[in-house]
């Protein structure tokens, strides 16, 4: 039975449970389907509706573009890769199955599989292509693959629950592939947009949709905006494995929506290390995503634990705010100043809700702050801190304003993948 509905004294609209019990959640029928491909089902059909309503992750970048005259690689080197593209050449996956392209970005493409053991054993795993097209030569390829495997080498030993685990970094014909965990889950990217909120509506029943609207996920001016509760839920296991990284003298690069995937179990995990770094060496190509990368990176800076702080800074403000902190700018310039007068911006683009919260502006302000000084020193003050997210969190708890954030998030995603059988 559902306990009566309460006036919200901080959040207005914001509900602990009311709309639909703890037990009720907790123990909600779930939903049949085949784990994986429900979930890549959906993610398909969001992602294509998605493609004339989403905010464009970036502008374009020099190292990004297509050379003159053609360019890129050897003509051989690029015909190989074309041809794992085009499915010509199957020898590149040998051992996997059930192969299907799932994702593009400027580095290359990635594509789900099974890898097979014996015994009718199969794993599903991510496959990261990484694409010779944009680069001048063979060498010049081949010497930036040996510094992402490199780096690629110390993230997989670092094997944190909120960090994609990398398996494996090999060699097809010269083109140069990384196998990773596949993560069964919806990225931020797609959560943030109109079709996710359709499919919510259409999918939930009454009571529990009342829920999700209220502490999950509802209308934004641009695009659906998460909660403060579940945002900043997200955003503490995005600071865990950025401090996982930079305790080990890397940094991610390349923060955004794209790169965070909420897992099935409700739990964040932050994906794509094929941009990170080593703190020690400004070496090789920088991959970036101009909308999420700090101001002094545009400007020409390396990527810092300070500057991977205030892209996924940028990212909380965008999932509270239902839209991008940067709308209106012009150019890189623009884009730039945006992001510099940010933290003095925030009262104007965050929703009432958030503004009324002292503690969580402040947080917002730390991570985005234009002199990356005044951020916070590393990814554990960020969460850990005097006026970390851990703090936000215990202000809710001692307020009666919290929610089992991960446990709400894992019952909307099975709803979300499942037969559409959600029960209020």
């Amino acid at each position: 039975m559902s306990k009566s509905h309460r006036v919200r004294p901080f959040w207005k609209g914001e509900r602990e449970g009311d709309s639909m019990s703890r037990p009720a959640r907790r123990h909600a029928r779930k939903p049949r389907y085949n784990g994986r491909s429900a979930m890549t089902a959906i993610a398909s059909t969001l992602r294509s509706d998605m493609e004339s309503t989403r905010l464009h992750d970036s502008l374009p970048h020099p190292s990004t573009l297509p050379l003159a005259g053609g360019g890129g690689t050897t003509d051989e080197l690029t015909a190989h890769y074309r041809a794992i593209l085009s499915g010509t050449d199957p020898g590149w996956a040998a051992g996997c199955r059930d192969l299907n392209l799932v994702g593009r970005g400027g580095q290359g493409v990635v594509f789900f599989a099974r890898r097979e053991g014996s015994d009718g054993f199969a794993l599903p795993v991510a496959l990261k292509v990484f694409s010779p097209e944009q680069f001048r030569t063979a060498e010049a390829y081949t010497e930036d693959m040996a510094r992402i495997a490199a780096v690629a080498a110390r993230v997989a030993a670092v094997q944190h629950e909120n960090l994609v685990a990398v398996h494996h970094f090999s060699e097809h014909r010269g083109v140069r592939v990384m196998r990773m965990e596949w993560v069964d889950g919806i990225d931020l990217r797609l959560v943030l947009t109109p079709a996710t909120l359709e499919r919510t509506r259409a999918r939930l029943g009454p009571e529990h949709l009342r829920f999700v609207e209220d502490v999950v996920l509802t209308d934004g001016p641009a695009q659906p905006r998460i909660k403060p509760g579940v945002a900043t839920h997200i955003l503490r296991d995005c600071l865990a494995a950025l401090a996982a990284l930079h305790r080990e003298g890397i940094t991610h690069g390349d923060l955004k929506p794209a790169n965070v995937m909420l897992k099935r179990t409700g739990s964040a995990k932050v994906v794509d290390v094929g941009s990170a770094a080593d703190l020690r060496s400004a070496e090789g190509r920088r991959a970036w995503s101009p909308l999420y990368a700090a101001p002094e990176v545009l400007d020409g800076a390396p990527v810092t634990p300070q500057s991977d702080l205030a892209s996924l800074g940028y990212v909380l403000i965008e999932m509270m705010a239902g839209r991008s902190p940067f709308e209106g700018f012009v150019g890189v310039s623009g884009l730039i100043e945006s992001k510099r007068t940010l933290e003095h911006r925030l009262a104007d683009v965050l929703p009432h809700e958030v503004v009324g919260s002292d503690l969580l502006v402040s947080l917002c302000r730390r991570l985005v702050a234009a002199d990356p000084e005044k951020r916070f020193p590393d990814a554990e003050a960020a969460d850990l801190g005097r006026r970390g997210a851990a703090a936000f969190h215990r202000q809710l708890v001692k307020g009666d304003l919290a929610s089992e954030y991960g446990n709400d998030l894992r019952v909307w995603l099975d709803a979300l993948a499942g037969d559409g059988s959600s029960h209020g």
